[in-house]
């Protein structure tokens, strides 16, 4: 499709969409830059766009003559499929796109593609680095907060696109066509949004929709999903796995991570070489070593990367140590099963804030995850009453309900005993009290800090 001209849709004003709409606006579309809150303020969409833009800015109601006019709508990811209008859309018969779609359109070289209910960022950001070891130009981009056509227009025929993917990105993809893909895990998430498990393992398995046997799907063995799921794909399979020895594959045994194909085994690295712990960590770490050697990347450049590699911020960060106790900011466990990974990380009798926004996630396997660990579980949020209720009928009733993370920070520095950990965890979206995750890691870190670090010592009487 020729977008000189074409009236083009956006519908979304946050990041995606904006860098849409500049991205549709250097090939001169008529663009029409749509949100349906219509309370929001026109002048602080446009202070995001460039000052020459030439396109119309539309707030709420859309009329039917309008979308009569429309060759192409831009779906931001934070848009549901089946909106009302959405609807209306599909049944004019007008394309509608995702952002990243559009992005594909114009891109050049190698693709990357990662999605998975956990694991994503950190995954994205370790191919990431191993990439620009070993390769002049790498981008990366998509749901780790840079949108894909931001940066699109950068890209040439020897550059590797390496993008973090998620289920709503994948919703709406038409072409899009990696080179290597990997799906890292499948456990239940934003079901509120997907309504069923069958959509959401379908929307994660679109990232493999248009490859073909010359491309690679990288698989977490250790999911029983997605080990159907590898039996249906026309790509080249490559399994990880962090419990089973695997003749083609990557494994973790005992404390080496081991590359095999066709029995030939080659030893990427011992994990006590990592800056990062955990049985997820690892698993992370070999999908990421396996994409990488899809595409060329030599094993010493790889085992450079890995082994420079630390966490990303907010998934399980090490925040600071005050009198005695030590705070991990793990913001990023917006879900059971991310937060759960997060709890099997803790060494030590740990004090657990949780709570959020609620995404139809059920807490009973999250509960379970606890065993002796868990000391206190503090509770905020709009889940907190689902939450507690939930962990009283798993016989946990050492609850304490907060107004705010604040509060969680100073109940836990009262209550944590010297050799504690205090973990922020959520296992639940950020929305409805913060922006975004981001801000609730950063504001906890800060609460943290400002904590006294004077211990009390008690008289001896």
């Amino acid at each position: 499709m020729i977008l000189e001209n074409k009236n083009v849709f956006v519908f979304g004003t946050g990041i995606s969409g904006i860098a849409a709409a500049k991205l549709l606006q250097r090939e001169n579309a008529n663009i029409i830059l749509y949100d349906g809150n219509d309370k929001i303020d026109e002048n602080d969409i446009k202070a995001k766009l460039p000052s020459d833009f030439t396109g119309k800015i539309v707030l709420g109601v859309v009329s039917d003559d309008m979308l009569h006019t429309l060759d192409l709508v831009i779906l931001s990811p934070g848009v549901p499929t089946d909106l009302d209008i959405v609807n209306k859309m599909r049944d004019i018969g007008i394309p509608i796109w995702g952002e990243i779609e559009l992005a594909y359109y114009f891109s050049k070289g190698k693709i990357v593609a990662i999605t998975g209910t956990n694991g994503k960022t950190t995954t994205t950001t370790l191919v990431g680095e191993i990439m620009k070891t070993y390769y002049e130009s790498v981008f990366v981009v998509g749901n780790i907060g840079i949108p894909y056509t931001e940066m699109v227009l950068q890209t040439t025929e020897n550059s590797v696109t390496v993008a973090e993917m998620s289920s709503f990105q994948l919703e709406t993809i038409s072409d899009f066509k990696p080179n290597v893909s990997a799906i890292l895990n499948i456990t239940p998430d934003h079901l509120n949004r997907h309504h069923t498990m069958e959509n959401y393992i379908a929307a994660k398995v679109n990232i493999t929709l248009n490859q073909d046997q010359e491309d690679v799907c990288v698989l977490n063995y250790e999911d029983m999903e997605l080990r159907k799921v590898g039996e249906t794909l026309k790509t080249k399979v490559f399994y990880f796995s962090s419990l089973h020895t695997l003749d083609n594959g990557i494994y973790l045994e005992n404390d080496e991570i081991i590359y095999s194909v066709e029995n030939q085994k080659t030893l990427v690295c011992n994990i006590n070489e990592l800056n990062i712990f955990g049985r997820h960590s690892y698993e992370n770490v070999m999908a990421a070593v396996a994409m990488s050697i899809s595409l060329g990347v030599p094993m010493d450049f790889i085992h450079k990367a890995i082994t420079n590699f630390v966490a990303v911020e907010h998934r399980i960060e090490f925040v600071t140590t005050k009198n005695g106790v030590k705070y991990y900011n793990d913001s990023k466990g917006t879900n059971p099963d991310a937060s759960m990974k997060a709890i099997e990380s803790m060494q030590t009798p740990t004090l657990l804030i949780a709570g959020g926004y609620d995404k139809g996630s059920e807490y009973d396997e999250w509960l379970d995850a606890f065993g002796e660990k868990i000391r206190y579980l503090i509770l905020l949020g709009q889940t907190r009453e689902k939450i507690a209720e939930t962990a009283r009928r798993h016989g946990f009733m050492d609850i304490i309900m907060v107004d705010s993370l604040e509060e969680a920070v100073e109940v836990c520095a009262n209550k944590a005993n010297r050799g504690d950990s205090v973990l922020l965890s959520p296992a639940c979206a950020s929305w409805g009290m913060f922006k975004n995750y981001e801000e609730r890691g950063t504001l906890f870190k800060e609460y943290v800090k400002k904590l006294s670090d004077v211990e009390v010592i008690q008289p001896v009487v």
